[in-house]
C-alpha cells in the first residue's frame, strides 16, 4: 500500500475527532508531527490535541504543540463568549434583530467549545436593517471585537431572512439573548458555506459531523430540501464527504441511502487536493499578487496573477449554481471566472468584497 498523502493524515487524524470520547488515532508519531503545521495553520490544533490525549502520542512533541494550542483557544473561547454578549447587547438597544451563525454557534455541537476556534463574529440582520446594525456597533463596548455583519443569509438566502430567523432558537449567554439558527437550517447553511468557499478548511467538514451527530431528537430532515433542489444537494454531498473523509456516522439519516449519497468521482480528489494547503494564505483574495484593477496600469504580472484566480472546481460550480455530477467542472470555472470579471468591467463592488474576505482570513475568521 501506497503512503498516506499529507491530506489523508490529516483526515485521519481528525477522524471522530468531535466526539466526547474519539475514536483512536491510525497514525504514528512521525506521521502526526508531518501535518502539525497544518492543524496549526487551519484551526483544528485543538480537535487533533482532543483526540490524541489519552493516547501514547500525548507525550511526543507535536503533541505538546497541539495542547499549546488548545489550551490558548480554551481560554480564547472564554473571551470571546463575553464579545458575543456585548454584541448582541448593543443590537438588543437598537432593536436590530440578529442572528449569529457559524463559528460559536457551530462550537456548540462539540464537547468543549474550545475545540472548535473561530475569529470574527458572523452576524446576520435583515438587509434594510444593516446600517442601523453598524451605527448600533460603533460604540465602545465593541472596541477590538471583529464582527462579519451580514445582509440576510449569504449560504441560504433563497429561502429568506424572516423565516430562518422566525424558527431560530434564543440562548443565553450572560445577559443577552441571542439568536442562533433551528439545528436544521444551520447544518444547512454550514455546508452550503464549505462547499461555497472550495471546502479548504477541514474544520468546516468537522462541523457538519459534529452537526449530524448531536442532532436532537425530531431533528427535520424534510428542511434540508426546502427551496432550490440543487442546494439540497450540495448538502447531501457536503454530508456524505464528512461521512466519507472523517468518518462522521451517518445512520438513521437520509444520507445513508447509496442512491442519496453518490459522490461524483472527482469530488473527494479535489477536497484532498484543497487539504495539501489547508492556510488562508493560499486562499483567495489572499493569494492575489494586486487588485486587477491595479493592472489596468501596469499589466506585468497580469498573467501569472489570472492563474491564481483560476477557481477550484468546487467553489466554481456552487458560484455559479452548478449541479455535482460527472460532468467537467472547467465549464463551471470558466463561467465563474466571466462572471467576475464582468462584475469588474462594470465597476462592481468585487474588488471591494475582496479586501473584505481578505481582512477577514487576515485576523484568522474560522
Amino acid at each position: 500500500m501506497p503512503p498516506l498523502s499529507l491530506a489523508q493524515l490529516l483526515a485521519a487524524t481528525l477522524e471522530g475527532s468531535w466526539r466526547a470520547e474519539p475514536t483512536p488515532a491510525h497514525v504514528s508519531a512521525g506521521e502526526l508531527a508531518s501535518v502539525v503545521p497544518m492543524l496549526v495553520g487551519s484551526g483544528a490544533a485543538p480537535l487533533a490535541w482532543w483526540k490524541i490525549r489519552h493516547t501514547e502520542l500525548a507525550t511526543t512533541q507535536a503533541a505538546h504543540e497541539l495542547r499549546e494550542v488548545y489550551r490558548y483557544r480554551t481560554l480564547r473561547a472564554a473571551i470571546q463568549e463575553r464579545e458575543i454578549e456585548a454584541i448582541f447587547k448593543l443590537l438588543a438597544r437598537a432593536n436590530v434583530e440578529a442572528v449569529l451563525v457559524k463559528g460559536w454557534a457551530a462550537a456548540r455541537a462539540y464537547p468543549e467549545q474550545g475545540l472548535r476556534p473561530f475569529g470574527d463574529l458572523d452576524v446576520c440582520v435583515r438587509a434594510e436593517r444593516l446600517e442601523d446594525a453598524r451605527r448600533a456597533l460603533d460604540a465602545p463596548e465593541s472596541a477590538g471585537v471583529q464582527v462579519d455583519l451580514h445582509a440576510g443569509f449569504d449560504e441560504s438566502d433563497e429561502r429568506g431572512f424572516e423565516a430562518l430567523h422566525a424558527r431560530g432558537e434564543t440562548v443565553r449567554i450572560g445577559e443577552a439573548s441571542v439568536r442562533v439558527l433551528a439545528p436544521e437550517d444551520h447544518l444547512r447553511l454550514m455546508c452550503i458555506h464549505l462547499l461555497r468557499h472550495g471546502a479548504w478548511r477541514p474544520l468546516w467538514l468537522c462541523d457538519v459531523a459534529a452537526a449530524i451527530e448531536t442532532r436532537r431528537d425530531g431533528f427535520d430532515w424534510s428542511r434540508i430540501d426546502e427551496g432550490d433542489s440543487t442546494r439540497a444537494r450540495w448538502v447531501a454531498c457536503a454530508v456524505t464527504l464528512a461521512h466519507v473523509l472523517l468518518g462522521a456516522r451517518v445512520e438513521g439519516t437520509p444520507f445513508e441511502s447509496e442512491s442519496r449519497c453518490r459522490l461524483p468521482r472527482w469530488l473527494v480528489p479535489e477536497v484532498l487536493k484543497q487539504w495539501e494547503t489547508p492556510f488562508p494564505a493560499s486562499q483567495a483574495p489572499m493569494r492575489y499578487r494586486a487588485p486587477m484593477r491595479d493592472y489596468v496600469r501596469r499589466p506585468r504580472g497580469l498573467w501569472r496573477d489570472l492563474l491564481s484566480r483560476w477557481p477550484n472546481p468546487i467553489e466554481a460550480t456552487v458560484r455559479v449554481g452548478g449541479a455535482f455530477n460527472e460532468l467537467p467542472r472547467w465549464p463551471f470555472q470558466l463561467a465563474n471566472c466571466f462572471g467576475r470579471a464582468a462584475r469588474f468591467l462594470g465597476g462592481s463592488t468585487h474588488a471591494a468584497a475582496d479586501s473584505r474576505m481578505k481582512n477577514v482570513l487576515t485576523r484568522g475568521g474560522v
